[in-house]
């Protein structure tokens, strides 16, 4: 796969309790109308954060569109701050909310990686406003996975046994390359020759920081995992729903799961959902990206 060579933009911090927090925004152009932002949510696991997001950002402008793109790290990821906690999906939406009121002030399409759905739900119930104006979500949980509520025990157990000397030196063994290549290429991506050093070099670029992994624990102990179907069942604005033609799950409860079946799943409860299916797995801002925006691109101007 060819890199997408993108001019890098400058990084930008803003306080939320305490905290450093960073990010990023590419705004082409303020000579011409913008169209709505979109607001990027980057996956969490062993050395991700918004880098995640660069081919996309990328192929966006090469393909002639002109929304601002915000691309914030996660507390406990990229440059933001790093705290030692279990961090919940309300944590994360709680800081993406006081981004969007303080940074953004603005409507915004919301565009969101994988697992971190419950993140967009969560902020979708906190911010009533008008400031969500849409979501897109690429690549979703398998519908048996969002649906099901993991005991609380299990999700605190996990973590404790992680959160130790232990779970250090798995994380130290799970940065290097061979895990890396081996993982993404059994779980994330379609086609093993799409897992290529620019891959390689980010994950461990960003698994530098060891104090990185408490929100990868996080993501592992399940704290997101809970019985969202309702919630799904009460976002009003138009989401789009992207899977990949191979999508797959990791967890056992999806195994079974074919991507039309998962697809399906999502918009008959979404009340104002639509839904495609596109070339590739599970990463399919990264691996198929090109023809991920050209997904996003009519929805977009449907909301623009």
């Amino acid at each position: 796969m060819i890199s997408q060579q993108k001019t890098v933009s400058p990084t930008h911090f803003y306080n939320w309790k305490n905290y450093r927090c960073a990010y990023e925004v590419d705004n082409p152009t303020q000579s011409t109308r913008e169209g709505i932002p979109l607001l990027l949510i980057h996956p969490i696991g062993v050395g991700l954060s918004r880098q995640f997001w660069q081919r996309f950002s990328s192929e966006w402008y090469k393909q002639g569109r002109r929304n601002p793109i915000y691309n914030p790290d996660l507390l406990g990821c990229g440059e933001s701050d790093m705290p030692h906690v279990a961090y919940t999906p309300s944590d994360w939406a709680e800081q993406l909310q006081h981004f969007l009121n303080t940074v953004v002030q603005k409507p915004v399409i919301l565009v969101v990686q994988g697992a971190l759905f419950p993140v967009a739900i969560e902020l979708v119930q906190k911010e009533p406003s008008n400031l969500i104006a849409g979501l897109v979500l690429a690549g979703p949980p398998g519908w048996a996975i969002i649906t099901k509520k993991t005991p609380q025990w299990q999700d605190k157990l996990i973590w404790n046994l992680l959160d130790s000397p232990l779970g250090n030196a798995f994380y130290r063994y799970a940065r290097r390359e061979k895990f890396l290549r081996d993982f993404s290429t059994r779980q994330l991506f379609d086609s093993a020759d799409a897992v290529d050093a620019e891959w390689i070099n980010t994950l461990q670029q960003g698994a530098a920081k060891s104090d990185s992994r408490h929100a990868v624990f996080s993501f592992l102990a399940g704290f997101w995992r809970k019985n969202y179907s309702q919630a799904i069942a009460s976002i009003k604005q138009p989401t789009l729903v992207v899977v990949g033609e191979t999508a797959s799950n990791i967890s056992k409860e999806g195994k079974q799961e074919k991507p039309d079946e998962r697809l399906a799943d999502y918009l008959a409860c979404l009340p104002n959902g639509r839904g495609i299916k596109i070339p590739g797995r599970n990463v399919l801002p990264y691996e198929s990206t090109a023809e991920f925006v050209e997904a996003l691109a009519p929805f977009i101007n449907d909301i623009s």
